[in-house]
């Protein structure tokens, strides 16, 4: 997969760029992509799929997650349907420089640092902040910084949030081993449906078995079997999102074993497959992908 740079233009009259997303899906850019100022993305309403780092997760009923800068993610209209709108804050840290014995500040400094990891704030949070990134939208000049700096404070208060990721995945990490991760990576997204035979990934990396199985665990803190397991599962959630059968669903993701399929749903949603059928039913489900037990990141690109 690609990762592209994106320059960021804020309007001239304003030191920090805001956009209100709510074209069709189809006009959505998500390429995965990364650029130095951070981002706060609130996504309204809809459903989709958030890629923030080395972390893959679907989202529902709407998301909000700051992303630190140079952090590689997607647009958040991935996999996700109309309706769907989005508010995103892009700025530069050096537009918040305050004095370093503004103590006042520290919470924010903070937050900023936890933005590195990508931070995902749960659904109360929200809410909460809703209204005043709408009000982002209908003001200017001082007023609308002053909004983003209340925004960011109260968001440095909070409690509710978890981090996507357990280590930092800037741009230049990734891009010693680019292109050979690049290539491992899309033989996977075009391969998941089917059986993956290691040792031909291997051929494709141009490396021993135990090199490339070395490589691979050191480039991304997961063993292949473990990214290729939490790749289809990601799939399932979105074909089941789409009313599909259990079944069907195990099938067309490259799982020739229903059972082991539960088993390994179980593991990263903490939903059997027929709760989180229900739950989605419901427009209530959670679709998080949990990292069960993980110390470092897990690389689902």
């Amino acid at each position: 997969m690609k990762v592209t740079f994106e320059r960021v233009v804020p309007n001239e009259k304003s030191s920090f760029r805001t956009i209100h997303n709510n074209s069709p899906i189809s006009e959505f850019k998500w390429e995965y992509h990364y650029h130095p100022e951070i981002e706060l993305v609130c996504v309204i309403s809809g459903n989709g799929t958030r890629h923030v780092g080395y972390h893959k997760s679907n989202y529902t009923n709407g998301d909000l997650v700051l992303i630190g800068s140079n952090i590689p993610h997607s647009g958040f209209g991935l996999n996700s349907i109309d309706p769907h709108e989005e508010i995103v804050l892009q700025f530069k840290e050096e537009i918040l420089q305050f004095p370093q014995q503004e103590v006042e500040a520290r919470s924010i400094k903070n937050l900023l640092e936890l933005s590195k990891y990508g931070i995902h704030f749960h659904d109360e949070v929200h809410k909460t902040m809703l209204p005043k990134l709408k009000l982002m939208l209908k003001s200017e000049g001082y007023k609308r910084y002053l909004l983003l700096l209340e925004i960011l404070f109260e968001l440095s208060k909070c409690e509710n949030y978890e981090l996507l990721n357990k280590e930092i995945m800037p741009y230049t990490i990734i891009s010693k081993n680019k292109t050979r991760l690049e290539n491992i990576f899309t033989y996977v997204e075009h391969h998941y449906d089917k059986e993956i035979d290691i040792e031909d990934v291997a051929k494709l990396a141009n490396l021993t078995l135990p090199a490339f199985c070395n490589f691979f665990k050191k480039a991304t803190q997961i063993t292949f079997t473990e990214f290729v397991n939490r790749y289809r599962i990601n799939k399932a959630c979105l074909l089941m999102a789409q009313d599909k059968s259990i079944s069907e669903c195990s099938y067309s993701c490259g799982f020739n074993n229903v059972t082991y399929f539960n088993r390994m749903f179980k593991k990263y949603t903490e939903k059997t497959p027929s709760e989180f059928m229900k739950n989605f039913a419901q427009n209530k489900v959670n679709v998080d992908l949990k990292v069960e037990d993980e110390v470092k990141p897990k690389a689902t690109f």
